[in-house]
């Protein structure tokens, strides 16, 4: 299956959808953690990137990606906002001048988000962000097998992801302040990184239903 720009907008309406539908998942836990504003951030941030997705006639993979990510990060200028811009911005530098990719190419295209989040801010795994729901889901996205598996099998990397992060000490962002606290609660950004994959795993399971068949 060969994607281009037209084909990948059903992806970002999945990803508003899905972030719209556990708005108020993010809203609590990052209530705990944070200021509480993560869901509406990530509602309102991937709703602006998929409503240029819509309507973009743009052919070239990068600059869609890049485009989706400045139009989110015009939307939502906080924190979170622009590191989840970051990382789709980062996914159209990989992919400037392609105007196709196939699915065996996602893998690369959620190695890229991670590296822009990473980059701008500064963290690394096991420091409980949205690197560690992420992190697991990489390692079965850039491996063999047909496209549902994998992104079933991604998909449930990245919760076992998530649920890790209750091991872990933050390190970062607000959370950082409750010290040793803080390892008793799920990262609100690991769970963002899950909710992506979530998203892809439905799109596949359109486009390959009963199985793959």
């Amino acid at each position: 299956m060969t994607l281009n720009s037209e084909s990948l907008r059903p992806l970002f309406a999945e990803w508003a959808r899905v972030m719209q539908g556990n708005k108020t998942v993010l809203t609590e836990l990052d209530s705990v953690v944070g200021d509480g504003d993560l869901g509406l951030t990530m509602s309102d941030g991937f709703a602006a990137a998929s409503d240029y997705a819509q309507h973009s006639d743009e052919p070239d993979l990068g600059r869609f990606f890049y485009l989706a990510g400045k139009a989110m990060a015009s939307a939502v200028p906080s924190t979170m906002g622009t590191l989840m811009a970051s990382g789709l911005m980062q996914a159209g530098t990989a992919f400037k001048g392609r105007e196709t990719m196939t699915l065996p190419d996602v893998g690369d295209f959620f190695q890229s988000w991670f590296d822009g989040v990473q980059q701008r801010g500064k963290a690394q795994p096991g420091e409980k962000t949205f690197l560690d729901g992420m992190a697991p889901a990489l390692v079965v996205l850039r491996g063999q097998g047909d496209p549902l598996s994998v992104a079933r099998e991604a998909l449930l990397a990245a919760q076992q992801g998530v649920q890790q992060t209750t091991t872990m000490v933050a390190k970062h962002g607000r959370a950082a302040i409750h010290g040793e606290r803080s390892r008793a609660f799920v990262d609100p950004g690991a769970m963002v990184a899950q909710l992506l994959i979530q998203g892809y795993f439905n799109l596949v399971q359109t486009m390959y239903p009963a199985n793959g068949q």
